[in-house]
């Protein structure tokens, strides 16, 4: 599984070579770093653990300075295990850019935690319609509605859609096309929106289901 770690840096749009213009989103991916394999013998299984976003020894503690050390590498702030069916194509602090992961035309996922929108009504979280706004109606006209079932069974069932918390969860968007790989400054633009606000980290994957 080929992955790479980015930061969202926006969207904006470029033009094809029929002059239509292509909403996209800018990643700044990479550079990641192994810093951990892990095999079948040792292991049970195949993986290995790229880092991101490179910081000051003093900003780690001392079990994660010691985790980098070994892999001759600084600490960096963020660290994930992926998969992979041949970990001996890797080596300790392995530097891995953008250019080594993805190419014009390829699909990838995108897995981030979207935007956090706090506490929203029906209408907004679940896309109700609303209820009428014509005469002899009372200000409800946002409001859910009926939601019980009478005396029986006397409550409410689970998972009812009804006013809550919206966004923060861990989300991931699927084939979305790669536009543009600009290796020199380690940018992915990729066709469509991604989870996350800007600055968000977000991960960048091979897609599992590409489309024919």
């Amino acid at each position: 599984m080929k992955a790479i770690l980015g930061e969202k840096l926006g969207m904006t749009q470029v033009f094809d070579d029929e002059a239509r213009a292509i909403p996209v989103t800018v990643l700044k991916a990479g550079p990641c770093h192994v810093a951990q394999i892990k095999t079948t013998e040792s292991d049970g299984y195949g993986a290995i653990q790229i880092a991101f976003q490179e910081i000051p020894a003093r900003k780690s503690n001392g079990p994660m300075t010691g985790h980098y050390s070994k892999a001759g590498i600084a600490p960096h702030r963020h660290l994930v295990e992926l998969r992979v069916d041949d970990p001996g194509q890797y080596t300790l602090g392995q530097e891995i850019s953008v250019a080594d992961v993805f190419v014009v035309g390829q699909r990838a996922d995108v897995a981030g935690v979207s935007r956090g929108k706090g506490f929203q009504g029906v209408m907004k979280r679940h896309n109700f319609a609303g209820q009428g706004a014509s005469h002899g109606v009372h200000r409800v006209h946002r409001a859910p509605g009926s939601i019980g079932a009478c005396a029986t069974p006397s409550r409410v069932f689970k998972g009812v859609k009804l006013p809550g918390r919206m966004g923060g969860e861990q989300r991931t968007v699927m084939n979305l096309e790669v536009v543009q790989v600009d290796a020199d400054r380690g940018l992915l633009m990729l066709k469509g929106a991604v989870p996350g606000a800007k600055g968000a980290v977000v991960l960048v994957r091979e897609a599992v289901k590409t489309r024919g």
